[in-house]
């Protein structure tokens, strides 16, 4: 799974079809939409129309949770690979865990789906430790990422240390706070140091963390360029403890697992 993807929440229409070729022309091979983002279609021309191979593609999608009965869930994967247009996605995700269906009858939909190969890997979206741990042990194959939201304002150590432990990724969406990294101080300064952005400078410190990769949304190729543009310089311990600072520090035993 590539360490960072292009995220597609609130993207529809033709804005949401040339943004993921836009993405898929500076690089990007992670794509990630749901059916609740009502982009599917839109997503699946994209990749129809990209010359990029859909191989070189890592896909996710999400089931929503009125859709989370065996044999629901089952006909609404079929209906979203249709609007992708693709026979097959390399990530499915549970988008929220429900409260009336058992995690045991979703993950036996997902498992089937995977011995059919129309789906490569298993997740879970927006789960605490205690429910990724009951489907973990429900399912007959690993899973691969909790997606969850994660920026330097909201803590998830103890998220990411159960991902490390169980040899899972944690997958963060609305990394940027929706904007409100390019406001912080700290942030601008450090970047100021790299000539990076706030926004490069948070990429850059999720993914120095153990088992974490990123999921960024932006609209204009400038800003996709920008949020890609992260790998030629690296924080150092002390600027990485500055920044878990915005959240309030981190305990001395989480500092090995997320790579401090």
């Amino acid at each position: 799974m590539p360490v960072i993807g292009f995220g597609t929440w609130k993207l529809q229409g033709k804005k949401c079809r040339d943004a993921v070729l836009s993405a898929l022309d500076i690089g990007y091979r992670h794509l990630d939409t749901a059916q609740k983002y009502d982009n599917e279609e839109s997503v699946g021309e994209a990749l129809h129309q990209s010359d990029i191979s859909r191989e070189e593609i890592f896909l996710t999608t999400k089931i929503s949770p009125p859709n989370l009965r065996y044999n629901d869930f089952l006909d609404n994967f079929k209906t979203s690979l249709d609007k992708l247009k693709t026979d097959y996605v390399d990530l499915l995700l549970i988008h929220w865990p429900s409260l009336t269906v058992p995690i045991q009858e979703t993950i036996k939909a997902m498992n089937k789906l995977q011995s059919d190969k129309s789906v490569k890997y298993i997740g879970v979206s927006n789960f605490s430790v205690t429910k990724t741990q009951k489907a973990m042990e429900t399912s007959k194959t690993p899973l691969l990422t909790n997606q969850v939201h994660y920026d330097p304002f909201r803590t998830r150590s103890s998220m990411i240390e159960f991902c490390v432990q169980n040899h899972m990724m944690l997958t963060a969406y609305s990394p940027l706070a929706r904007g409100k990294v390019s406001k912080n101080s700290l942030l601008r300064k450090i970047g100021d140091r790299y000539n990076k952005t706030a926004a490069q400078v948070t990429l850059r410190w999720l993914i120095q963390q153990r088992n974490v990769c990123v999921i960024p949304k932006a609209g204009s190729p400038e800003h996709q360029k920008e949020n890609f543009d992260i790998f030629d310089f690296k924080l150092t311990k002390e600027e990485m403890e500055k920044i878990f600072q915005l959240q309030g520090g981190i305990k001395d035993k989480f500092r090995s697992i997320l790579g401090i």
